[in-house]
């Protein structure tokens, strides 16, 4: 059978859409038809394309559209060093983690190191800061029987990190660094309350205390919950500000919301802003969903911003993406957003350096990439040694039964619509292919053994028609607009369409819960050894 040409196949699988005319956007993406229209209004038309074809927030113009960070990204903490600035963001139960990326304009981001190299539970909303010379990451996480926050540090960003240090802190997450008047450190965390640090920051010091009540927002408003969390401390001018999220950072899209207060003295009292909320989505009919969870930075050129997180419509599957909103400080001494919903290019900061953005998410397994981009998933500690890269191949010993229990190998995108391709040579009694994950008991993929073909759907096996290739095949995956599609060919040249198709915009956090989101990744199950060849990514 001759190649199928994938360009055409993702024609025929949006149908009459792109010759109707667009609708006016819809409270939510209601069909397939409705997200992929949702997805070319907003995307394919306006994206200044890099690397793998993947979009760029710089549109190479003087301005940016959101997100800068596409996929996910939640919970981004931001530190500016200089010239420079570094982010990170919650990992959750991936490892390597906390991965730190570089800018020197705010919109332009390049990946430097993942912080966090050991499996401490699931990690949610770390804190990047630095204090003298010395870089340190906050990093609240949780395993099913313990929570607590830990603390990492580098003299240089690039690292090597510190193994973590327990806080002792099981009641908090979220914390925020913070120096007094007095250079007294401080961890700002969830629901108002505060800790005091010993001076090298490795410690707490003293017991948490409640130090600020957070606004509310009126009654008949449809949020999650009021969940105040995310404390983020910045001084400016005379006043100490502290941003915080209130309503939930999923559920209904009109939830999260962005919040000030400030104080002459990190001690307070915390005086609430009048115009607050500062940001929320106020419809659904917006694209940016669930905005929150913000951090004020100063730009290169002297303006101010805030970065925080949103869900893009009709794309729960891919999690909570960094988003970048221009502010200004008001006469009254508070401040305002100036982006609106972010539908539309900002000008961008002045000043500063457009870096390379993003990085490449083929690869022919000749470098290492493992930590930079590939992570495990739930791992054991010695789950590296799976790995071996020898000769352009990536030998991975096979584990447990199913993805569910073999930590696949995963990565990051931020696409609407790509494909994966890859050559996979399985031992007898090894099950391996490529797969969407999003945890144990959510994914969908295609894998093979030397007999069968096996799909993953809803996080359920199934075996499927003989195998006509044996232990060696080419698999394509496609995931156009949360429709997934697979291709299977014995020579990387003649294409067959796989019997099976699956639909997967329902595999995300308000379905399944754990805030993560469907990523794509590859995986090994059985007794033996899998080899993976020259895997490729390309955005459509």
């Amino acid at each position: 059978m001759k190649s199928i040409h994938r360009r055409s196949a993702l024609a025929s699988l949006l149908g009459g859409v792109a010759a109707a005319a667009l609708p006016v956007r819809p409270a939510f993406a209601q069909s397939n038809e409705q997200a992929a229209a949702l997805g070319r209004e907003w995307s394919d038309m306006r994206w200044r394309r890099g690397i793998e074809n993947q979009r760029m927030a710089d549109l190479g113009d003087g301005t940016f559209l959101n997100p800068i960070m596409s996929g996910d990204h939640p919970d981004p903490s931001i530190l500016k060093d200089g010239d420079d600035y570094y982010m990170t963001f919650s990992s959750f139960e991936s490892v390597p983690g906390v991965h730190i990326w570089h800018s020197r304009d705010l919109v332009n981001w390049r990946p430097v190191t993942a912080a966090l190299t050991k499996n401490i539970g699931s990690v949610w909303a770390p804190e990047l800061c630095k204090h003298g010379d010395r870089y340190f990451i906050y990093i609240p996480a949780r395993f099913p029987d313990y929570r607590s926050s830990y603390v990492i540090w580098a003299d240089t960003i690039e690292g090597p990190w510190s193994d973590p240090i327990d806080l002792k802190l099981p009641a908090h997450i979220d914390p925020g660094h913070a120096v007094g008047e007095d250079g007294k450190r401080y961890l700002f965390l969830s629901g108002g309350d505060r800790v005091k640090l010993t001076d090298d920051g490795l410690a707490t010091d003293g017991a948490p205390e409640h130090v600020y009540d957070p606004w509310r927002y009126p009654d008949d408003w449809i949020v999650e919950g009021f969940a105040p969390e995310g404390p983020k401390i910045t001084r400016h001018g005379d006043w100490f500000y502290m941003i915080t999220a209130v309503g939930g950072t999923a559920g209904p899209p009109t939830g999260h919301m962005v919040i000030a207060a400030r104080s002459r003295s990190i001690n307070g009292p915390w005086e609430n802003c009048p115009h607050n909320p500062i940001v929320r989505t106020v419809s659904g009919a917006e694209k940016w969903w669930s905005r929150g969870h913000a951090t004020l930075v100063e730009g290169p050129d002297g303006s101010w911003w805030m970065v925080y997180h949103g869900y893009e419509n009709a794309y729960w599957t891919l999690g909570r993406q960094t988003l970048l909103d221009p502010i200004e400080w008001t006469d009254d001494g508070w401040f305002r957003a100036r982006g609106g919903d972010l539908a539309n290019p900002v000008a961008k900061p002045r000043g500063g350096e457009a870096l390379p953005h993003g990085m490449a998410l083929s690869d022919d397994f000749s470098t290492d990439k493992f930590g930079l981009q590939w992570s495990f998933y739930d791992p054991q500690a010695d789950e590296k040694a799976r790995l071996e890269r020898r000769d352009g191949v990536l030998h991975m010993r096979a584990k447990g039964a199913a993805p569910s229990n073999c930590s696949p190998l995963t990565f990051v995108q931020g696409e609407l619509a790509y494909e994966i391709e890859v050559e996979i040579e399985v031992d007898p009694g090894v099950t391996a292919g490529v797969i969407l994950f999003y945890d144990r008991a959510l994914y969908g993929g295609l894998g093979f053994d030397a007999q069968r073909f096996v799909t993953h759907q809803y996080g359920i096996e199934r075996g499927r028609p003989a195998n006509p290739n044996g232990r060696r095949m080419f698999l394509r995956l496609t995931n156009a607009y949360n429709v997934v599609y697979f291709d299977t060919s014995p020579d990387g040249i003649n294409w067959k369409r796989f019997d099976r198709q699956m639909e997967v915009s329902g595999y995300h956090h308000n379905v399944r819960g754990g805030f993560m989101m469907l990523r794509p990744g590859l995986y090994a199950a059985g007794e033996g050894e899998a080899r993976f060849r020259n895997f490729k990514f390309r955005a459509l």
